[in-house]
């Protein structure tokens, strides 16, 4: 048995032996856990986060417990029982999942689409403009086996280079902070920014786009949030009210106008005092999820499973999509759950 299967079972085992907390309305009554551990990010702000703040999460609470950079780091945290939920790039679920992990997915967080995406930057003096230039150069993602380094090799596929040439294009996993001064001080060749850290680093100039994964692939939901299917079966109507809250978060974020959006997550930043720069939330565009409501699609998970799996980087049958994610507590799946 491998050292992570080793880990899930024995956190597993622990698991089941855990009684869970009555807190609150439907969970409380069924005697189930209505508090979530769950890890941030720096200098932003999560839609649960979000959707605490306004109202939408009932007697649900969400309990900080410090900050993460990746999504993979963020969802083996949940695999392991070390926080309750956790969100990552679909394909890193996959990978987890066929792992052994005893993980779920059950509402799309974050996504790309004509306004919120995924850019891959050089300085605007850089020879780099299509793949086979990439050869031999650093490219710098918040980390690696993620969304950032799929879609990357996506490109480089596209654009007719073999595996041992991908292989010369190096990967340099770096807080998504510290990218663009390390694109500026020529310390990497190519800078993956999204979100408001790459509308900030643009704001700044300097720099261009080579490509985006909007424009690879489309708009499209690229990471889902994460329960242990234990912690599921034992509090069904806290998953439920948790992603029926964030379903709402994401819908009200759709549809108030940006400045207002902005102002509410810069309250949530100081109303926090975590000591945090509010600047970054000041470029919020969007939340880029494609579903209604946070409502993710097989296409959202087929797309990353054929891809892993010609890459060679999952051993035996392919996963099915419907054994990685749920729309079961999803209000808006039966068209309920309007914010």
């Amino acid at each position: 048995m491998s050292p992570l299967r080793r880990t899930l079972a024995a956190a597993a085992a622990l698991l089941t032996l855990t009684t869970a907390a009555a807190c609150g309305t439907d969970a409380e009554a069924a005697g189930q856990t209505t508090t979530l551990r769950y890890q941030g990010s720096v200098g932003q702000v999560t839609l649960p986060e979000l959707a605490a703040d306004l109202g939408y999460l009932g007697d649900v609470k969400l309990d900080w417990i410090g900050n993460v950079t990746g999504g993979p780091a963020d969802i083996q945290a949940t695999a392991t029982g070390q926080s309750d939920f956790g969100g990552a790039f679909n394909g890193a679920i996959v990978k987890l999942a066929a792992a052994g992990a005893p993980i779920t997915a059950v509402v799309s967080y974050y996504g790309s689409d004509a306004q919120t995406f995924q850019g891959y930057y050089v300085r605007q003096d850089s020879p780099i403009r299509s793949p086979r230039d990439l050869i031999g150069r650093k490219v710098g993602m918040n980390t690696l086996g993620a969304h950032a380094e799929a879609v990357l090799k996506t490109w480089l596929v596209s654009g007719g280079l073999t595996p041992a040439e991908i292989g010369r294009v190096e990967l340099v996993a770096l807080p998504p902070v510290n990218t663009e001064q390390s694109l500026r001080a020529r310390q990497i060749d190519v800078a993956v920014l999204g979100g408001v850290i790459r509308d900030k680093a643009v704001a700044n100039g300097g720099i261009r786009t080579v490509f985006t994964d909007h424009e690879l692939l489309g708009a499209f939901s690229a990471g889902a949030y994460v329960f242990r299917d234990d912690f599921i079966r034992r509090n069904p109507e806290t998953v439920r009210a948790f992603v029926g809250g964030v379903g709402q978060a994401i819908e009200w974020a759709r549809t108030q106008p940006r400045e207002t959006v902005v102002a509410r997550l810069e309250q949530i930043i100081a109303k926090r005092g975590r000591n945090e720069d509010p600047s970054l939330v000041r470029y919020w565009k969007s939340s880029g999820v494609a579903g209604k409501g946070g409502l993710i699609t097989d296409r959202e998970f087929t797309t990353w499973i054929d891809w892993l799996a010609d890459a060679g980087e999952l051993k035996g049958d392919r996963p099915k999509p419907g054994d990685i994610y749920t729309n079961d507590y999803n209000p808006f799946a039966s068209g309920g759950g309007a914010a």
